[in-house]
């Protein structure tokens, strides 16, 4: 009988499949020497190279795509045995991970943390901020949190709460050196705090109301791709923000910013976790779908 360990051939599967020794070694929790050194270590015991390595790159050689392709179901028939396993004795187990943007990471997922970890002390969850739109099954995600507009339609998708909206707000004192804007367009020329993606796009705000969509490409003097960054600008009185109204709430209660346009800011559906159609999710992800409905049920007025 074959002696090769069982967690090798998970290592080899993570870096076949994310061809990355550091994102594979994050996921497996080792380091990237110590990764490197089991994937030697597996092709000598083979007999045969899995993996061409250079040093900006890694990927599977013909030998490790056939190895892969057979493993990876085996694999997750191995990890929904065990996970059926921990679920007949009624302890959901194991790792949830989850991809989301921002917003919905800050302001929806964020305060179910607690609460779902404390009711299921034996998931570990992981949750990746990231707005680029990825292929979660590829990535080695469980589920992913998208808006409506950006969900695959071969996957399961899951409301996660209520709609949301964005909000324009500015300092008292740029509306003071600038006015009060009464149409999206009187914003032209005056001074902005926008995103900027990764990628380098910066994306024009888009206002509606009655029917009318007006979009507006904000012109700067600032933009930015965290969050945190820009309401800072926004309550040092550097421009204009438009923004999910779930950041800045409490600045517009003190006063500290004050919103503006809000005829023109419509809601719109929130986020949905969407994850693979399977017959049977993990365990873990069960368990948060069950935990879902309870926590929409309570949010229910």
């Amino acid at each position: 009988m074959d002696d090769t360990d069982l967690r090798d051939l998970h290592a080899f599967a993570a870096v076949a499949r994310l061809r990355s020794f550091r994102r594979a070694a994050l996921e497996q929790r080792v380091s990237v020497s110590s990764l490197s050194q089991r994937m030697r270590d597996l092709e000598e015991h083979l007999g045969v190279r899995l993996l061409n390595r250079t040093t900006r790159s890694v990927a599977p050689t013909e030998a490790g795509e056939q190895l892969l392709r057979r493993l990876e179901p085996a694999l997750g028939e191995v990890a929904g045995a065990l996970s059926d396993l921990r679920e007949r004795q009624g302890r959901p187990a194991g790792r949830l991970r989850i991809n989301a943007p921002a917003p919905a990471a800050d302001l929806v997922l964020a305060p179910m943390v607690t609460p779902f970890l404390t009711r299921f002390p034996e998931v570990e969850l992981e949750i990746t901020v990231d707005m680029a739109l990825i292929d979660i099954v590829a990535r080695g995600y469980d589920a992913g949190v998208r808006y409506e507009e950006h969900l695959a339609q071969d996957m399961i998708a899951v409301s996660l709460g209520p709609p949301q909206r964005y909000v324009l707000c500015a300092a008292p004192s740029v509306l003071e050196r600038f006015g009060v804007p009464q149409q999206p367009e009187d914003l032209l020329g005056k001074p902005t705090i926008s995103v900027v993606y990764a990628s380098g796009a910066h994306p024009p705000w888009e206002f509606e109301r009655d029917g009318r969509v007006v979009r507006v490409q904000p012109g700067g003097p600032f933009h930015a791709g965290h969050v945190g960054v820009q309401v800072r600008a926004a309550l040092d009185g550097l421009g204009f923000l438009l923004t999910f109204d779930g950041y800045v709430a409490d600045h517009l209660a003190s006063g500290r910013l004050v919103a503006v346009l809000e005829d023109w800011s419509q809601g719109f559906p929130g986020p949905f976790l969407y994850y693979p159609s399977r017959r049977q999710p993990p365990a873990a992800l069960r368990a948060f779908l069950d935990f879902l409905k309870d926590w929409r049920r309570q949010a229910t007025p």
